[in-house]
């Protein structure tokens, strides 16, 4: 599989799905983009388990270089159709991340797609600051100065301290669908999202619910003043998705 992953970009076996981000009106104000590998021997892979994989091996820069490609001739495609306030989230490895190419790499990516930096989104998770957090600073707002903003996905669960957050340049924070999925009253999931919610909202970053599949879970987070949602109450991870 690692040597597979190495000719998936060349083969054209890696595809993008995109599934919607609404806000309160369920109006779609933007997509998530999530790789899909096909192999003519290995099948559907999962990304949980091939994108470990490809960290390993080194593969995964190459392939994050197309993904961010795929994305930013996608925003240029959209903007020429008249959907020009559309956003696209690229999720992003820590191995691509940490690398001292990584800023060229998308700023060469964006000069020769033309788009526009401003509707593209970074997801970045907690697993990335674990250490070594003043390159992650300098990092982020150097991504910024271009033009795209930043979010933390699945905050909650990983290592981001809250004194980590305050230094962070970010722009949203996303709620992990375990929460989503233990909205009950009462429960620690409601506890931790009323609480995410208010912390985002304090310091100015959007907040944004994933793992949203039912009309409650949705009135519930409106509720405690969450703006954005994602989930399969408002569609799934499609190919070719459909029109908005």
């Amino acid at each position: 599989m690692s040597q597979a992953l190495n000719h998936a970009v060349e083969n054209q076996e890696l595809a993008l799905a995109l599934q919607p981000q609404v806000d309160t009106q369920q109006q779609v104000i933007g997509f998530e983009a999530l790789l899909r590998w096909q192999h003519p021997k290995f099948g559907s892979v999962s990304p949980s388990r091939f994108i470990a994989i490809a960290e390993a091996s080194g593969s995964i820069v190459e392939i994050g270089d197309w993904v961010l490609q795929q994305c930013c001739e996608k925003l240029v495609q959209w903007q020429q159709t008249g959907r020009k306030s559309l956003t696209i989230s690229v999720n992003v490895s820590s191995v691509q991340f940490r690398r001292g190419d990584f800023l060229s790499r998308v700023q060469h990516i964006l000069e020769h797609t033309g788009a526009n930096p401003n509707h593209l989104r970074f997801e970045l998770t907690e697993s990335l600051i674990a250490d070594d957090i003043d390159f992650i600073v300098a990092q982020m707002e150097a991504l910024r100065a271009l033009g795209l903003s930043i979010s933390l996905d699945d905050f909650g669960t990983g290592y981001a301290s809250l004194a980590y957050l305050t230094q962070l340049p970010l722009d949203e924070l996303k709620i992990d669908r375990a929460f989503v999925n233990d909205l009950d009253k009462h429960s620690k999931g409601e506890l931790l999202t009323e609480t995410i919610i208010s912390l985002g909202r304090s310091m100015n970053l959007a907040v944004i619910a994933e793992g949203v599949e039912t009309q409650e879970q949705f009135k519930r987070l409106q509720a405690m003043g969450c703006e954005y949602f994602q989930g399969y109450l408002f569609g799934k991870p499609r190919i070719e998705p459909d029109e908005f």
